[in-house]
């Protein structure tokens, strides 16, 4: 039985994997137009709001993955101010265990974001629909609106125009390999030359599997494996143990690869000096 007056709320952001992403041209407001398929995958973050009855603002702790920067300049807190600037919600403590790498191409920033403004709808009872929690997610990022239905979808704009799609993976092992190094979004569009891409994502998900590898590509690739060929050595080894596609997610350092069944190996032997998430779909 819910408890008719909920203290606190506790949910589980997780990660996302870009089956490919086309950058198409430069926007006249300095972003860029991408298509892309954003699919949830099941690596998580831990998210805690509770109420606060002795202050009116925001108490943030983390653990876990260290977090750079200013707290000020955290998602999670930006999410939290964007709600209770508008809505009288009261103060509230925030403790955020990070597990998600960072760099990645993985949403973990994003997911942080869109799921505290899930949490704090739930909490305070602010009944916002979910068309009003992706206009306050895509204040704060191009992917956070993603989170917030957290379906596979085809996204065009900056990231943050979604349409649905019918794809499923299910029965499938997704294994990502995340190298102990970001990949700075700034420098990967820096290097990247935007293309009209000869056909839609959304066609080409209909393929086989096998037949992604060859015709569905992440456009950061190019110029990242240059820059950074232990990225383009990992996706080699993804392919090598088996993996029916494997594909650079986003802008990221992560690879990740699609196998039928659960690859057989040791990663700190296979994949040395990198994280490694093995998770069925």
């Amino acid at each position: 039985m819910e408890l008719l007056n909920k203290t606190e709320v506790i949910v589980y952001p997780n990660a996302k994997i870009n089956i490919g992403l086309n950058v198409i041209n430069r926007r006249v407001d300095g972003y860029h137009n991408l298509e892309t398929i954003f699919f949830p995958i099941r690596i998580c973050d831990l998210l805690e709001v509770r109420k606060n009855p002795f202050s009116s603002g925001i108490a943030f702790s983390s653990s876990g993955l260290m977090i750079d920067g200013r707290e000020d300049d955290n998602l999670v807190v930006r999410a939290a101010r964007l709600l209770m600037n508008d809505f009288e919600t009261g103060g509230m403590k925030i403790h955020l265990h990070k597990q998600i790498p960072w760099g990645a191409g993985l949403g973990g920033g994003s997911s942080d974001a869109a799921y505290t403004l899930k949490a704090i709808n739930e909490l305070f009872k602010l009944n916002l629909a979910t068309s009003q929690l992706e206009t306050y997610a895509a204040q704060l990022g191009s992917d956070c609106p993603f989170f917030v239905q957290n379906k596979p979808c085809f996204a065009t704009g900056r990231g943050e125009v979604m349409n649905s799609v019918d794809l499923s993976l299910k029965g499938l092992w997704c294994v990502v390999v995340k190298p102990l190094f970001g990949v700075s979004t700034v420098d990967a569009y820096r290097g990247v030359q935007p293309q009209q891409p000869d056909h839609s994502l959304c066609d080409l998900i209909r393929l086989s599997i096998e037949e992604w590898r060859t015709q569905i590509k992440n456009d950061f690739e190019e110029s990242v494996f240059v820059k950074y060929p232990q990225i383009e050595q990992i996706k080699k080894q993804l392919y090598d143990l088996g993996a029916a596609y494997a594909s650079m997610s986003g802008s990221g350092s992560a690879v990740f690869g699609l196998f039928y069944t659960r690859p057989l190996f040791i990663p700190s032997e296979t994949f040395k000096e990198a994280e490694v998430f093995v998770m069925e779909i």
